[in-house]
């Protein structure tokens, strides 16, 4: 028959792929992909690593640099600690206040080392007081009324 290739049957002839392997998407748990990705470090070829998982080296960086941004956005949220210096004086640090104070209470507090507040109750602990004496007294004040 002229213009036809096999016999009668004007079809065209069909490509056919066949596909072997896997034929979805592998997903990874975050734990397998940490795994992965420590194995990174002390590994000379990734490339090698990568094919023994069956994956791409791509992926591998991939997943490292997703878990570097996670643990980066992690850390920013959390508040670095914070610390108040503390001021250590040889001698007791002069706070001026107002003229209409009186005298006494000036002098009062330039000789108090310490000074606590409790629910409200200012404590003034002088410089050479008895540590016992100093924490029956804030055992005291703690205790509810």
């Amino acid at each position: 028959m002229p213009g036809s290739r096999h016999g009668a049957n004007p079809e065209p002839i069909r490509r056919f792929e066949i596909l072997t392997g896997v034929g979805r998407r592998r997903s990874f748990a975050v734990d397998e992909k940490l795994a992965l990705v420590a194995q990174m470090d002390g590994c000379a070829n990734i490339s090698e690593l990568a094919r023994r998982h069956d994956l791409r080296p791509s992926q591998l960086f991939t997943w490292r640099r997703e878990l570097r941004y996670a643990a980066e956005a992690v850390q920013a949220t959390v508040p670095e600690p914070r610390f108040v210096p503390a001021v250590i004086a040889s001698e007791p640090v002069v706070v001026t206040k107002p003229a209409f104070k009186k005298k006494r209470v000036q002098r009062a507090r330039q000789a108090a080392a310490v000074e606590l507040e409790i629910d409200g109750v200012a404590v003034k602990i002088a410089q050479g007081a008895d540590a016992g004496v100093i924490a029956a007294v804030i055992d005291a004040l703690k205790t509810p009324r």
